[in-house]
């Protein structure tokens, strides 16, 4: 078992077979490249400055260390792994305190705790190694709150990559994130995509209602502690070879007009933007946003959905092999990853052609479900649950409630023969609930089925 192992961020991960030891990092030059006789002269070198993170450099001074610790009965990680508990406890408040202790304190798990002197921990993540099928689930990951600016998080994760890699033969990370942790593990290598074979890996790690799964696969040439200065060294090569052909760093004196005075003139009367084959619609494409204004929030309305425990039966398209006749019945299907794969192609402009989507789901479960089945039971939980995450943004409520919204609600009372009053208008529809007509009063309605 692992215990109490230091280690920096200018030492490498001690391999399997050394144990304790540590092999120190070499210094790194880059050497100038020779010109060859009759080639062109190459342009000088540059020192491309590569900033540290907070991280980096506290653990460069010592101020902090990374642990890697178990529960083996030494009294120091009986500290660390209890200053663990307590920061999981805190930023994990859905998770039972017991459960984060039992699994914190189980000789199976294995801890990488940032540590400050005295052994005061900062934050960690605890994960089980499963050797023999070559993955680790990453059990609980968390930074204090009043650390969390400092690159922690992303330095603990490549620290535990280059651990992990250099002391099993583990390639794989599982992990289920919550809806605020799926930002950070993406930026660490993490997909929802699951290329893992189950049977590597099903009932194996804990399932968690509401958590969303995750995977990472780790290259093995790879040091993740020096990604970020190889990344740095990429992006200057290909900026070098661009600046072998590009003029943009040449400076042109002003036009001669304005010698008398600044005043408005046609960007292209002007030679060296007219031969840059700049125009005035690249600038207009330049300038519009990468997704439209609903991105984010409707981003985050589809993680809420897929993450809702009456989820499980639309996360997929429904399979055709175990469902025959579904595709007979059901002309339009359509499910939360289709809805995924939209969204990212930016097909949902308005909150209106998100939810035309979603209640396609819902209308296509009751359509062929029995409503005593628990998939049309599940789909009006999630409608419901759908509509509630809807009403909390206001932003939308205009949107959603004006007249054209009206007839998109109109033909779903049509299809579904949901009856109100013909001779008042509904102003506001309140799915689920009420129709609110001109004259003030609520009128409810009635499903009389399909």
């Amino acid at each position: 078992m692992v215990s109490g192992s230091k280690r920096k961020a200018s030492e490498e991960a001690a391999s399997p077979e050394s144990g304790q030891q540590i092999i120190k990092k070499k210094a790194r030059t880059d050497s100038p490249v020779k010109e060859e006789d009759g080639l062109l002269k190459k342009p000088p070198l540059r020192i491309v400055p590569f900033p540290e993170k907070p991280a980096v450099l506290e653990e460069r001074r010592g101020d902090i260390e990374f642990r890697v610790v178990n529960n083996d009965g030494a009294h120091d990680s009986f500290i660390v792994l209890t200053g663990l508990k307590c920061i999981f406890q805190k930023q994990l408040p859905k998770m039972p305190k017991d459960y984060i202790a039992r699994l914190v304190y189980d000789r199976s798990h294995l801890s990488m705790a940032i540590v400050k002197h005295p052994l005061e921990v900062v934050g960690g993540i605890t994960y089980r190694p499963f050797n023999s099928r070559k993955f680790a689930e990453i059990v609980f990951c968390a930074i204090s709150s009043d650390q969390q600016v400092k690159g922690y998080g992303a330095h603990l994760m490549s620290h535990l990559k280059d651990y992990v890699k250099a002391t099993s033969p583990i390639m794989h990370f599982l992990t289920y994130a919550d809806n605020y942790a799926i930002g950070y593990f993406k930026k660490q290598g993490f997909t929802k995509e699951i290329t893992l074979d189950k049977s590597i890996w099903m009932g194996y790690i804990k399932d968690y209602e509401g958590g969303t799964l995750m995977q990472c696969t780790m290259l093995p040439k790879i040091r993740y502690l020096e990604m970020g200065r190889m990344l740095t060294k990429q992006k200057e090569s290909v900026q070098a070879k661009i600046r072998a052909f590009s003029r943009s760093h040449i400076i042109h004196p002003p036009p001669k007009d304005w010698k008398n005075g600044v005043y408005p003139i046609d960007p292209l009367s002007i030679p060296a933007i007219k031969e840059s084959g700049w125009s005035p619609d690249m600038d207009e494409m330049a300038r519009q946003p990468r997704h439209g204004p609903n991105y984010n929030q409707l981003l985050h309305l589809l993680n809420d959905m897929q993450n809702h425990s009456a989820a499980w039966p639309f996360t997929q398209p429904v399979n055709r092999d175990e469902v025959p006749d579904y595709y007979e019945v059901i002309m339009e299907p359509m499910d939360l990853s289709t809805m995924e794969e939209k969204h990212e192609k930016d097909l949902y402009p308005t909150p209106q052609d998100f939810i035309k989507d979603a209640m396609l789901i819902f209308d296509n479960c009751r359509r062929y479900n029995n409503e005593t089945t628990p998939y049309a039971k599940s789909a009006n939980k999630l409608e419901k649950f759908m509509w509630q995450q809807i009403r909390n943004i206001p932003e939308w409520s205009v949107s959603i409630y004006n007249e054209s919204f009206f007839f998109f609600f109109f033909f779903f009372f049509k299809k579904h023969k949901l009856i109100f009053p013909s001779s008042t208008l509904p102003i506001i529809i309140d799915p689920g609930t009420y129709i609110y007509c001109s004259e003030g009063v609520f009128m409810g309605w009635r499903w009389i089925g399909t």
